[in-house]
């Protein structure tokens, strides 16, 4: 079995943008999107991959977490058997320190959010906060994925 530990941010400028080292387009979708079992369907660029996750803890930063990369076509073909509410964003990557931070600019429906994620290797783990990353949002439910594909930004 393998844990997540993750904390998630907004991010309150473009900032990130100019020391990314990495920039993914992901489109992804939900096969099962409740709670204790979510399942997604993920494309990277040209990698798909399936991702089961189960339900976080109390502080919402740890949860299981079990992926697999599968082959495009399959993704593809998984991508439409989705429930409504598919996912498009680019992933930028941003080195700072020793930490990996993910920040996420949401396209269609959820355009204009940017949220950044940060795994750790425990809960209390110490780590620098670059001047972009704004209010934390962990545990928030109307920032995961899951949700956002049910409910979108452009909604609230």
């Amino acid at each position: 079995m393998a844990f997540e530990i993750e904390r998630k941010f907004l991010v309150t400028s473009n900032q990130y943008k100019q020391v990314a080292y990495q920039k993914n387009y992901i489109k992804q979708g939900f096969l099962n999107s409740k709670k204790e079992r979510v399942v997604r369907v993920r494309i990277k660029d040209n990698t798909g991959f399936l991702t089961i996750k189960g339900t976080s803890n109390k502080s919402g930063t740890t949860r299981f977490e079990w992926e697999k990369e599968i082959d495009l076509q399959e993704a593809k073909e998984l991508l439409n058997l989705c429930e409504k509410g598919i996912i498009e964003k680019y992933r930028y990557l941003v080195k700072v320190d020793n930490h990996t931070f993910e920040v996420d600019e949401f396209l269609g429906k959820n355009k204009g959010l940017l949220v950044a994620e940060i795994e750790l290797e425990h809960e209390h783990e110490k780590f620098c906060k670059p001047n972009w990353l704004g209010t934390e949002v962990t545990g928030v439910i109307k920032y995961y994925n899951s949700n956002l594909s049910k409910l979108p930004f452009s909604e609230w």
